[in-house]
């Protein structure tokens, strides 16, 4: 999935990225013979007042877990020269998974060590919700919003933890209702140097872990 990314007029302390994804056009009357092709290939009866709209409904829901906004990534100049592991966790994860096409949803914690630009904390929520919009794996959305935030923000390094409950380990095979996927991508000094912010980041991921158990 590609996107445009329009800048502002250059600012000394602020700058502003304008994220606009290029997606293909959306064909709804298509989508909802295919939702009712699918549903009647299985064996589901539509042919009541219930169901009528249900492939419609099904199109409309998928279309919309599939549809990713336009957002503004803002940053700032390090003004203060923060130095100190950033963190910010239980950022909404929703995604769909690639190989059976269902729901995966949980929190995603992420922490830097600032370099020269610091992001607003809501900015980061945007983020994780751009790379969760499309048919993914856990382990490559993780990847993804840490490659990307180091790209925008040159951080000293970069820490991503998703924790994810999979419905198609829930609602299939052995019904493993409850289990939690637990991914993580280390950048930079978080990954190579700074050992103690290291530890920091883990630990205080980890542990917040334990503490909602």
């Amino acid at each position: 999935m590609s996107s445009i990314a329009q800048y502002t007029a250059p600012d000394p302390v602020r700058q502003q990225l304008r994220v606009v994804p290029t997606l293909p056009s959306v064909d709804m009357a298509a989508a909802q013979k295919a939702a009712t092709d699918l549903l009647v290939a299985l064996g589901v009866q539509l042919d009541s007042e219930a169901m009528a709209e249900t492939p419609s409904r099904m199109a409309q829901a998928y279309a919309e877990m599939l549809r990713v906004p336009a957002f503004e990534l803002t940053t700032f100049e390090n003004i203060a020269q923060a130095d100190e592991l950033l963190l910010v966790e239980d950022i909404p994860v929703r995604s769909l998974c690639e190989e059976h096409m269902l729901p995966f949803v949980g929190v995603a914690h992420v922490g830097y060590l600032p370099g020269e630009r610091i992001l607003g904390p809501s900015k980061f929520a945007w983020v994780v919700d751009y790379f969760g919009r499309r048919p993914q794996t856990q382990q490559r959305m993780t990847e993804q919003v840490a490659e990307y935030l180091q790209e925008q923000l040159l951080p000293r390094g970069i820490g991503v933890v998703i924790e994810a409950e999979h419905s198609c380990q829930g609602l299939r095979g052995m019904g493993a209702v409850g289990v939690r996927t637990r991914t993580s991508t280390l950048l930079g000094a978080l990954r190579w140097a700074a050992w103690a912010s290291r530890a920091e980041f883990l630990s205080l991921t980890h542990g917040r872990r334990n503490d909602n158990e």
